[in-house]
């Protein structure tokens, strides 16, 4: 029975994520703190500062090192040796960090002939951090991120070409493995999928809202909505008005729709929703009951379940008149560094933290939506999250992605803060998006 409910979330998933692939389709949000982010947000929560690696020097190279495949192994049968280093840009004190703290002393554990090393990196620098190593040659063996700037990385010749442990990810959804994959090539060891969904105060909320006019009802009979004031986090209600990220030749889309879409966010600001650019301060209103919901993802849920207990609700973002709301949905996994001279212990320790028992610890501890078909989540609030990424828009690897960010947060920010007609902030916001991507 548990095989067959796993099969059918899969199932769900596949068609929403899978489908988001190809042709016309409509965007999604996801996590960050800023208001517009001058490249894609991601899916961590606040980082902290932490020491600087000793890897390699931050200073940006002139040229990228080649392109190496990484040798094939066998699966299970795989084994951890040598030096590894990990980077991760999880929240210090978090309970992504916690968990990863406790599967990375089960892996030392599994394997005494290893010399595992861990290092936080602020998110708002991971990216750029290792991809300024990786070019100077330096950097860790591995890079535990969502799929944000996977197609960006990968382009660059800065990841190792996994294609030879493909046949080993039989346990991982198909839609996993495409959101690692770049051309038809595999990057990265996948973990889990991660998308924003509507958090609920069960005390104040008995139902949440199941569509845009339920949602924009609550919030005009006085109950407390807060928002943070991103493309990111919004981006879900773009689809939900009928409005597609790209069109067939990668230009921009929202033109059709997402007017209605920013103008539906107007509206519930005029209704008394608070948009906030600051994402702890959004975060502290509804864990201090302060606001009865919040748009945000799953890397957030151990510590709302530890302010709300069993009154916390989690549920899909409400569809639109044009059908159900596309949030931006990503993976997230592990990325071998090209320069890594221990792929395959590499490889072996990021099968290790993405395997079934991991993913299930992963899930029950940190809220993931597994990656794995085998680990069926069994609580409420992760499956809201498993609904929300079945309706959801796949990350895109496209470069074309990379200028959507600034126009369209710019957007919000016009419509939101100044006031501008909505459709003319969004046509504006499109037009530079085409302009920047030669379109």
């Amino acid at each position: 029975m548990k095989r067959i409910l796993s099969f059918l979330l899969v199932s769900i998933m596949m068609v929403g994520l899978l489908a988001a692939c190809g042709g016309e389709t409509t965007p999604t949000t996801a996590p960050t703190t800023a208001a517009e982010p001058t490249a894609a947000p991601t899916t961590a929560a606040e980082a902290t500062a932490v020491p600087e690696a000793t890897a390699a020097a931050t200073t940006e190279a002139t040229a990228a090192p080649e392109a190496t495949t990484a040798p094939a192994t066998g699966g299970d049968t795989m084994a951890a040796t040598g030096d590894i280093t990990l980077w991760h840009a999880y929240s210090t004190g978090g309970a992504e960090d916690a968990t990863l703290t406790e599967l990375i002393e089960k892996a030392k554990a599994a394997f005494p002939d290893a010399n595992i090393s861990v290092l936080q990196v602020p998110f708002d620098q991971v990216f750029s951090k290792f991809e300024n190593d990786v070019a100077a040659a330096g950097g860790p063996d591995l890079l535990l991120a969502p799929n944000d700037s996977l197609g960006d990385l990968a382009r660059k010749n800065l990841l190792a070409d996994l294609d030879a442990y493909k046949a080993n990810l039989t346990n991982i959804a198909p839609a996993g493995v495409a959101g690692m994959s770049v051309d038809g090539k595999l990057y990265g060891i996948p973990e889990s999928f991660k998308a924003v969904a509507l958090y609920y105060n069960k005390s104040t909320i008995a139902t949440p809202p199941s569509t845009t006019d339920e949602l924009l009802q609550l919030v005009k009979d006085g109950k407390k909505l807060v928002l943070n004031q991103s493309a990111y986090h919004n981006f879900g209600f773009f689809q939900a008005f009928g409005a597609s990220l790209f069109t067939a030749d990668k230009a921009c889309g929202l033109v059709n729709g997402g007017g209605d879409a920013l103008k539906y966010l107007q509206d519930l600001k005029a209704a008394g929703a608070t948009f906030s650019t600051d994402g702890a301060q959004a975060d502290a209103l509804f864990r201090e009951g302060q606001a009865d919901m919040i748009i945000n993802g799953p890397w957030v849920l151990a510590d709302y379940q530890a302010a709300l207990s069993d009154k916390l609700g989690v549920a899909a973002m409400p569809a639109g008149p044009k059908g159900p709301a596309g949030p931006l949905t990503g993976v997230d996994g592990f990325y071998v560094n090209i320069n890594s001279q221990n792929v395959e212990g590499a490889v072996a320790l990021a099968m290790y933290l993405t395997n079934t028992e991991s993913q299930k610890i992963y899930t029950e501890k940190a809220g993931h939506v597994p990656a794995d078909v085998n680990v069926v989540p069994t609580d409420a609030l992760v499956l809201g999250f498993s609904q929300a990424a079945s309706t959801g828009y796949a990350r895109p690897q496209d470069q074309e992605l990379n200028n959507f960010w600034t126009p369209v947060g710019d957007a919000v920010t016009k419509a939101l803060d100044g006031g501008e007609d909505a459709t003319k902030a969004i046509t504006d916001a499109c037009a530079a998006m085409d302009t920047a991507n030669g379109k």
